[in-house]
């Protein structure tokens, strides 16, 4: 029952986290500024970033209950603010002050933070790191995308 309880509240944190985020960004995607960039030709539609962001913080979250449950501790919470500092404020910073070199260094905090939680945990955790592992990978795709559009424009 207290597993239920530690995913159900990184759930609502995660997805406020989302939401805030989206708020933060507000029409970002479909500002004249935004759809006049060299984006990478990788970059998915705008459809899949929905949906990806959706899965990811259900699998995050499930790892964080299970994380918290197992672990614990303040260590794991800073951890995890960070991230949710770091996830908020990437779109503020990219799309509306249109930083697109300190967005990029903040998505790469934000990967490398990520990776601490794969990395650190990994012997606690075992199978269910493969849980945050849809995130790094997202991670990843995201801060190459945000690096060809700082080296393109």
């Amino acid at each position: 029952m207290k597993l239920l309880k530690y995913i159900f509240i990184f759930l609502i944190i995660n997805f406020a986290t989302l939401a805030i985020g989206g708020y933060l960004m507000s029409n970002g995607p479909q500002t004249d500024w935004y759809t006049n960039l060299e984006k990478a030709p990788w970059t998915p539609p705008g459809w899949v970033f929905g949906a990806a962001w959706f899965s990811i913080m259900l699998c995050f979250s499930i790892y964080m209950g299970f994380l918290y449950k197992t672990l614990g501790g303040v260590t794991t919470l800073i951890i995890f603010g960070i991230q949710v500092v770091l996830n908020t404020i990437w779109n503020f910073i990219f799309f509306n002050l249109h930083l697109i070199g300190l967005a990029l260094t903040v998505i790469i905090l934000l990967t490398f933070t990520i990776s601490v939680f794969m990395f650190f945990y990994k012997k606690q955790m075992k199978l269910k790191t493969l849980l945050i592992l849809p995130y790094f990978i997202w991670l990843c795709i995201a801060t190459s995308l945000n690096g060809y559009i700082l080296l393109y424009n």
